[in-house]
């Protein structure tokens, strides 16, 4: 289950992502759920408030070529998958 925090400072993150315009651009498409349950896998996303609660913490980069993953974000839960091979995979949940 992939229950994200959204570090302040990069440093304090543990991978740093940046959100792309474009669907076929994207390392993985994400889907933001409401409840904590519901966040399965690496694509499911569950924003927490507190540091602790997190499985991953994230730094958004303002500029793409700082990202170490590029997500892009689905309407629809089934649409949320990996689009590309990498090294993230089953290591954000």
């Amino acid at each position: 289950m992939a229950k994200v925090f959204v570090a302040d400072k990069e440093r304090n993150a543990d991978i740093k992502v940046f959100r792309v315009q474009k669907e076929r651009e994207a390392d993985l498409l994400i889907f933001e759920v409401d409840k904590d349950r519901d966040a399965k896998g690496d694509a499911l996303w569950f924003f927490v408030q507190k540091e602790r609660e997190a499985t991953v913490k994230i730094f958004w980069v303002t500029k793409e070529r700082e990202a170490d993953l590029k997500v892009f974000i689905v309407d629809k839960v089934r649409n949320a998958k990996w689009n590309k091979s990498h090294t993230w995979t089953n290591r954000l949940g």
